[in-house]
Parts: structure tokens; sequence; C-alpha cells
């Protein structure tokens, strides 16, 4: 096999190649589990990050009490080449289910990888463990915790780090580690999107818009308006069009947004102690004082609203939850869907049709020129909150609830339940496909699943 076919049967980053969900290659197993179809199993501590797969290696991170630790195994037979840990640094506020180990790691063309942990920043190894660079980052202020992984654009490390004050897009030299650029962009809140690239362009889902950055020097080149204020999904994209799902509060539904008034009216009319803020007991609605949505707003976390804080609760609260598609070419939003969509997992593209799995278990498919819900059903014996984002292969698509259950449907716009695959362990990691392995992390193992196992 030539480096270059290798190079392909690869997954290299969050979601495999560019962060779109897709596998070529052999076809992986349809029917697998603890006990059928397992090629290895390896136990992980735990983490959230997805495992992403080299030519002949293996990475995923994970905690244990105040360790980080990034974790290389043989993509062969699974066995442990090296662990790396370091020390917990800046401490940041983490909100359940996120925990240390979200973000997943990014691998280049040599094996080189590259993993961030909040508390501590970017650090980079090579294939034998060796750490190649540091960049320590933080503190952040987000509001459940980190969730965005690194991407590779141009021999640049991309990181978004969306937050609740001074949010930037960071590229650093994926040779040297040093800093290559840093943009500010200032509007954007707390974030948990992974970037992906068209064109040379870096596309982010950032709060209430999407935004081009130059991989030249992060210049900001364009954005549309009209996204969720928390995005946690990644766009797919194809033929020069960008979909992408987004959902911040139950009353982001259109015609149920919550519309506050402007900071001087508001105090106007309830700074009852003309402290020049607002308090729970004065804020003019009574579901945006609930601890829940006014803990959001807090940033600073005093217990009141300054007139920045409440700029961000009145836009979080105007913005709209749904689904868009966008021409890339005219900047367009083409369609919306409007009823309820999911608020982690990412749609995937595949064989022309639109995939989305929404909190409940209900997976849709959508005619991607028009919008058209195609068909709309419930993943019998899969019917549970969704973290983990379908992936696809083989014409088939693989989804996996919360529980652990994973669906193997028919690509098809009039999609069909082939399997039900149960593993008996949570996960919220994204699987990774490569040339007909299937790689699962659960809560505490990483099972690597394939047709006919013994023969390979």
């Amino acid at each position: 096999m030539t480096l270059l076919a290798a190079l392909l049967l690869t997954w290299p980053q969050f979601r495999g190649p560019n962060s779109q969900g897709i596998a070529t290659g052999a076809a992986p197993p349809v029917e697998f589990g603890p006990g059928r179809n397992v090629v290895w199993k390896a136990p992980v501590p735990p983490g959230h990050s997805s495992p992403v797969v080299t030519r002949d290696r293996v990475y995923v991170t994970g905690f244990e009490k105040d360790k980080r630790a990034t974790i290389c195994l043989n993509r062969k037979d699974g066995k442990l080449l090296w662990r790396r840990e370091v020390d917990a640094g800046t401490g940041n506020p983490l909100r359940k289910p996120n925990n240390p180990a979200s973000p997943s790691p990014l691998a280049d063309e040599r094996d080189n990888v590259f993993v961030f942990f909040q508390d501590f920043g970017l650090l980079s190894y090579d294939r034998n463990g060796k750490e190649r660079w540091r960049f320590p980052l933080g503190p952040f202020k987000v509001y459940y915790g980190f969730g965005a992984s690194p991407v590779l654009v141009d021999g640049k490390v991309i990181l978004p780090v969306d937050q609740d004050a001074e949010s930037f897009l960071l590229a650093v030299d994926a040779r040297s580690g040093k800093q290559a650029w840093r943009t500010q962009r200032p509007g954007v809140i707390s974030g948990y999107s992974t970037p992906v690239v068209h064109q040379g362009q870096i596309l982010i889902a950032e709060s209430f818009q999407l935004s081009a950055y130059a991989a030249g020097d992060g210049r900001k080149l364009w954005s549309i308006p009209g996204l969720a204020c928390e995005m946690k999904s990644v766009p797919s994209i194809a033929n020069g069009k960008l979909y992408i799902n987004g959902w911040g509060f139950p009353e982001n539904q259109p015609g149920q947004q919550i519309k506050l008034p402007p900071f001087a009216e508001a105090l106007a009319s309830n700074d009852a102690d003309r402290d020049g803020s607002l308090s729970p007991a004065e804020i003019p609605n009574e579901r945006v004082e609930r601890p829940g949505y006014f803990g959001t707003f807090d940033t600073n976390q005093d217990g009141r609203l300054n007139e920045t804080e409440w700029a961000i609760a009145r836009a979080m609260l105007a913005a709209e939850n749904g689904l868009l598609a966008v021409d890339l070419a005219s900047r367009e939003v083409l369609w919306k869907y409007q009823r309820p969509v999911p608020q982690v997992p990412s749609t995937v593209l595949y064989n022309e049709v639109l995939f989305m799995v929404n909190d409940s278990g209900i997976l849709i498919s959508f005619d991607p020129a028009t919008g058209a819900v195609i068909k709309q059903d419930r993943l019998k014996g899969a019917i549970d909150k969704y973290f983990a984002s379908p992936v696809a292969a083989d014409g088939k698509i693989w989804l996996v609830s919360q529980d652990g259950t994973v669906s193997v449907v028919k690509a098809e716009g009039q999609w069909s339940i082939v399997q039900v695959n149960p593993l008996g362990e949570e996960v919220f990691a994204t699987p990774a496909i490569v040339d007909g392995r299937i790689f699962v992390r659960t809560q505490s193992s990483l099972y690597c699943f394939a047709n006919a196992p013994a023969a390979i």
C-alpha cells in the first residue's frame, strides 16, 4: 500500500476527514457487541473525547483525578504503546455531562498527535510519545466547559476559543508550537463547535452566526446571521452547500422567544436598589430569573447582570433554534427546519440525503436541496439521549445512544433499521470508521470491531 493510500484510510480528527463523519474503504460490521466481531478491547480512563486513527495508531485522551492523559494504542491489536500525563493546571468551570477530556485529539500524516485540555492547553507528541511542544492556555470562561476539538489547516493547529469573555481563534504552528496568529472575536460567546474547512477558509458555527476566517492570517472574511445561541454541532458540507443545526433554550422556537427590553429601559423600571445592575429579584421576566437561566448570563458570577451581560441575555433569548442550509457561494440561507433539533449531535450528509438524530432518538432524513422531510421515525430499541454524532460508510449510518446502543440503518431517504447492537455501557464519544473497522469508545473501554475479526 502506498503512503497516499494509507493516509486515505485514516480518521485523523473528530468525525474523521474535515469532521464530516464519512468513511471509505472496506465495509464495517453491521452486527457487533462485547461478544461479537471484537478485534480487540482496550481499557481507557474516563473521557468523552473521540478516538482518532492513523496508519498504525489509535489516540484517545482521558483524565484521572488531577492527571490528563494522552494514550496511544496499536491500531492492529489495541496494545498500549505509550501513555503520557500532565498535571491539571488552571481551574475552569465544568458542568455535567462535560468532563476534562472532551475535546478529541488531532493527528497529522507523520502520526504526530495534538491534544487540548482546557485546564492545561495544547500539547503535541510524536508517534513514539516524545513531547514535541506545549502551548499553555487558560483559564477560560465557558459555561459548560470546553467542547471544540482542534483541527489542522495548512500546517497550523486551529483552536476556536468561544467563551463568555474575549473569544478568539488561535493558530499554532504544528511543527514548532509557536503562535502563528490569534484573532479576537468580539460578540462571540460560549460555543462548542469544531471548525470545518471549505476552499481554504475556516468555517465556524459561532453563537448567532456562521463565520469564515482566512487560514493564512486569521482575518474574518464574512458571516451569516441566524444561528442559535450556543452552537455544539459541526457543519456538514457538500456541493457548495452547508448544513448546520443549533439549539439553545426551549423558548428559542420561532414565535416563542423571550423579548427582553433594552438595558436602560429595564433599569428604569426594575432597578429597585439603584445600583446600575439587575439582581434575580429585579429581572422583569420570571423565566430569566430562574437559576439555570440567570447563571448562564451572569458571566462574572457576582449575582447581578450588568449592561454587557444583559445584552448577551437579550441576544441568546431572541435567537432561533433550527437546522439551516446555506449556499456558500451566495452566502444565502436556502431553507430552515425549525422544529426541535438536537443540542449536540451533528448531521451527516451521505448518499445525497441529510440525516439528523434528535435528543429523543428520532431519526429524520431530509432532501438537502429543499429541506423537505423524507422520513421521520423513532430508532426502535434505541430511544434515548444522543451525544455521539452519526457516522457513515458502505451505504449505512451508525448511530450511538448515550446508553451505548448502536443502531445501523440503510442510508436512504426511506431509511430502515438494519441492526441494533447493545454495548451495555454509556457512550458519549463519536465512533471512528477506518477500512472496515469501527472504533467505539465507552465509559471504560475502547472497542475495535470488524467482520470476521479472527481472519484479520
